[in-house]
């Protein structure tokens, strides 16, 4: 090779460094800014579900599709730099089109913050009226909540024959995340209701044993009875007695036709069941109850057409009124009515109830 040629390709070579070695350096100031440089966005917020086992290269391509970074190779490069590619939390963040890179992972290292909400249920209320409590405070959706408490699979599953969750829903005081899955919801309650139940059993052994006997009832049907004494009964220390009263009720050869004769049973079969009468559905739930559903016979939860206990409960009781049902105070009274908010007077015979009635509603 000649001097001539040689030189020419000596220079060919230094200038090829000189220029791969001007391109690294601008590569490595590019790669170097790219974590710090926000990615060309309006603050726009954007939500983001990471979900568990994802993979990095997947995350990547899920952030820049949402419009939260541009070159997902290079995110994945700075990723396996900072050794974090299996260290994101997963989660739905609400992240923005403005963040830079260090940002994002940062966020997605640091994971989503949990939310909880406390909600506190009171006794009495239908299932409806749980679910819709949940909804506001969003914990769950309602629609949610209501398919899975009519879904037999589930119902059946947890131990609760008949077409719906209620009665099984333990009014008390929770705490959730915010957002919690629909059937963690119920379990949660269903589980709470099961503690208190059984530990009422243990407690009141022998009372509840005997009334069993008498009664022949399964554990459903004190369930059920106890829903109707806590729709009733306002102050504990009557519940007891109004549990006597309907007992005695569907027992006693002196009140025949067996009928509870209770309009919360009928409020509930116009609220709350699928299928409704055509009284049930002409019926306005703000007005009080009249004679087209009194008078009812297509409404199953109609105690003034049906003897015996409706087909399910109609709330869900608390403890007091589950003990209510399991130790009745033995007196044999037949009926009553309010004397005030809290307070019933109570009688034995129909001529005495017309008295009572005389006496606290017609002529108040």
């Amino acid at each position: 090779m000649s001097k001539r040629s040689f030189r020419i390709a000596g220079g060919i070579v230094v200038g090829t460094l000189i220029l791969l070695t001007v391109a690294g350096f601008y590569a490595y100031g590019i790669a170097k800014a790219y974590p710090h440089e926000p990615h060309k966005g309006e603050g726009m917020e954007i939500s983001v579900e990471i979900e568990r086992g994802m993979s990095f290269p997947k995350i990547a391509e899920r952030l820049a599709s949402a419009g939260v970074i541009d070159k997902p190779r290079w995110f994945r490069f700075y990723g396996m730099r900072r050794g974090v590619t299996t260290k994101v939390r997963s989660g739905k963040y609400l992240l923005r089109d403005d963040m830079t890179p260090k940002a994002v992972i940062d966020t997605l290292l640091e994971g989503v913050k949990e939310v909880t909400a406390r909600i506190t249920i009171q006794e009495g209320l239908n299932m409806l009226e749980v679910f819709a409590l949940y909804e506001e405070a969003g914990i769950a959706d309602a629609q949610e909540l209501e398919g899975l408490a009519r879904d037999l699979e589930f119902l059946e599953n947890h131990g609760i024959a008949g077409e719906t969750i209620d009665g099984y829903l333990f009014p008390d005081t929770y705490h959730f995340r915010v957002p919690s899955a629909p059937g963690l919801v119920l379990e949660t309650m269903v589980k709470q209701h099961r503690v208190v139940w059984d530990r009422l059993k243990r407690a009141n052994g022998d009372a509840f044993a005997k009334v069993r006997k008498k009664l022949e009832w399964s554990e459903r049907e004190f369930l059920i009875m106890a829903s109707i004494v806590e729709k009733e009964a306002v102050s504990a220390e009557e519940r007891p007695r109004i549990a006597q009263v309907f007992m005695n009720r569907l027992t006693s050869p002196k009140f025949v036709p067996h009928r509870l004769d209770t309009d919360p049973t009928i409020r509930y079969g116009c609220m709350v069941p699928t299928r409704k009468s055509a009284a049930c559905q002409a019926w306005d739930k703000s007005d009080r109850l009249h004679r087209k559903q009194l008078d009812d016979a297509d409404n199953p939860y109609n105690t003034y057409e049906h003897e015996g206990l409706p087909p399910g409960p109609i709330c869900s009781p608390g403890a007091s009124a589950m003990k209510a049902v399991m130790t009745p105070d033995g007196s044999g009274y037949f009926f009553f009515v309010a004397m005030d908010a809290r307070t019933h007077a109570f009688a034995k015979s129909r001529v005495e109830h017309e008295r009572n009635v005389d006496k606290y509603i017609r002529n108040r």
